[in-house]
């Protein structure tokens, strides 16, 4: 399936005016990398993917005691590991419809009635499980207000999603799933970039910032409950870790 440049630009929410995303953590980015999957293997704005670095969205959060302290709130481990340098073996579990790790020495440690995922080990491979998981969960509309709720970073992003009406699921055939990874880590924070691949073989990436926070990673987004940063397409996984359960 493909369309035009300029008519996928057209359609894509992100360059609306005003646009505010609800619980914008995870569902309007699955949105936004269904609008990329829709452009022609390779077309417009394909770039190779860069290292992960800082993301420059604004995002004001707050401090926890509990990141100094590093125990886990369901008590996974911890490690003074700062870098994962080839993929996990895991097993793998269908959450929505994506994939997702899960190890009990990783996480998650918690499915509550709602199906949130939560509690990972404070380690980069624990920050790892949580955002793929984070991303997962978002597959799945019903649960964004509870994702925004339970899994977002204390501030004003995650006040604007509890709050937020919730957004209508994209209209798609397109199937998304983890293709790959890169994590750059210290001790409270994590910026995991993750590849998705599509049915229709397109590749795309995005970065998702991670707070070590009450005990358990929590997904950062911007003051006025926007993204970060945006989902790109790329051509290829050069300067991936390949990584995929489906």
């Amino acid at each position: 399936m493909s369309q035009s440049t300029e008519s996928t630009t057209a359609s894509n929410p992100f360059t609306k005016p005003g646009f505010i995303i609800a619980a914008a953590l995870v569902v309007a980015l699955i949105a936004a990398t269904v609008i990329i999957f829709l452009l022609p293997k390779g077309q417009g704005n394909a770039q190779p993917a860069p290292a992960p670095a800082e993301t420059s969205g604004s995002a004001t959060v707050s401090p926890s005691p509990s990141a100094e302290v590093g125990k886990s709130v369901c008590g996974l481990p911890s490690s003074s590991e700062t870098a994962l340098g080839s993929a996990p073996e895991t097993t793998w579990e269908l959450v929505g419809t994506m994939a997702a790790p899960t190890d009990p020495k990783i996480g998650p440690g918690k499915i509550d009635d709602q199906g949130i995922r939560s509690c990972f080990a404070h380690t980069p491979t624990g920050a790892l499980y949580a955002a793929v998981n984070l991303w997962a969960l978002g597959s799945d509309p019903s649960k964004e207000q509870a994702i925004a709720e339970h899994l977002a970073a204390k501030g004003p992003g995650r006040d604007a999603g509890m709050k937020a009406p919730q957004t209508a699921a994209p209209a798609s055939s397109v199937k998304v799933q983890i293709a790959g990874f890169n994590v750059s880590y210290t001790a409270n924070k994590a910026v995991v970039e993750l590849a998705f691949k599509a049915n229709t073989g397109a590749l795309a990436s995005v970065r998702t910032t991670l707070l070590w926070q009450d005990g358990d990673w929590k997904g950062v987004v911007a003051d006025n409950g926007a993204p970060l940063e945006e989902p790109r397409q790329v051509p290829d996984l050069s300067g991936f870790i390949p990584w995929s359960g489906a």
